[in-house]
Parts: C-alpha cells; sequence; structure tokens
C-alpha cells in the first residue's frame, strides 16, 4: 500500500471485505493480489473446473476477472460503491497454461461513470502471454444508490 496515500488504508480494507464476501470469487478460486488507488490485480490458478473441452481456461472466467477486476479498480479511486455498467471484451489468443492474472486500471475517473481498461495474461512456464483486453464503463454509486441495491443478508 503507497504510504504516501494513507485515505487509502480505510478503502482498501472495506473493498478487500467487499470481495471477500463475494461467494462467486469463492467459487473461482480468484484472488485480490493487489490493489491501489485506481488499480487492482485478480488472479486465478488453473483448476480442472475452470477449463472449456480443449483444455483451455474457459473465456467465462476471463470475463468474470475483468468484469470484478474493473469495478474492484473504479471503486478505489474514490471509495465509492460501483457496478459494471458494459464492457467490451477482445480475447486475443486461448488462456492456457498454470494461472489468469487480470490487471485493470483506472483511465477516467468519474463521479457517475468511470472508464477503466483491463488486460488479462496467463502465465505459461513462468512467462505471461497476453491473452484479452477490455475496456468498461462502471457506475459509480452514491450512499443512497448503494443502499437501494443492497439485499437483506
Amino acid at each position: 500500500m503507497n504510504q504516501a496515500d494513507p485515505d487509502f488504508a480505510p478503502i482498501a480494507t472495506r473493498i478487500r471485505d467487499n470481495v471477500g464476501r463475494q461467494g462467486f470469487m469463492g467459487l473461482v478460486g480468484a484472488e485480490v493480489a493487489e490493489l491501489s488507488r485506481g488499480a487492482c490485480t485478480l488472479a486465478v490458478d488453473r483448476r480442472p473446473e475452470l477449463l472449456q473441452q480443449h483444455g483451455l481456461f474457459h473465456g467465462g472466467v476471463t470475463a468474470f476477472l475483468v468484469d470484478n477486476a474493473t469495478t474492484i479498480a473504479a471503486a478505489t479511486s474514490r471509495g465509492q460503491p460501483a457496478l459494471t455498467a458494459e464492457y467490451k471484451l477482445n480475447l486475443l489468443s486461448p488462456a492456457s497454461g498454470d494461472r489468469l492474472i487480470c490487471r485493470a486500471r483506472v483511465i477516467k475517473p468519474g463521479r457517475q461513470v468511470a472508464v477503466v481498461a483491463a488486460d488479462v495474461f496467463c502465465v505459461i512456464d513462468g512467462k505471461e502471454k497476453h491473452t484479452a483486453t477490455a475496456l468498461a464503463s462502471i457506475a459509480m454509486l452514491d450512499d443512497q444508490a448503494a443502499s437501494r441495491i443492497q439485499s437483506p443478508a
């Protein structure tokens, strides 16, 4: 965590807590590998349940990583809750290897909409291969909007 940005510590804690409550993160086995103001890296290790019929990571795993990493990165900017509005995903090459890594970074923070880019890499024999790229529009929520979407636990 950046020592020059002490205001980020409570934001990072809240985001990590919220991500920890996402059942799908646990189901997929993804982890927050890095978190900083305006950026998030998610990673997932290869497991048979995440592969398609040819032994490659399923495109849905890549899409999930992009969806979550871009939203988390947007939320780090101001500490606002965020939801994906849309994203464009380009699959560049088959995702094989032992691990998928998605690095998302905020291009344009906004009070209502943030624009976030993401790149996905697969790790093959310790080397990263670029497998996907995406651009996302993330809806930034105020406290009132966030409270309306909360479901009872």
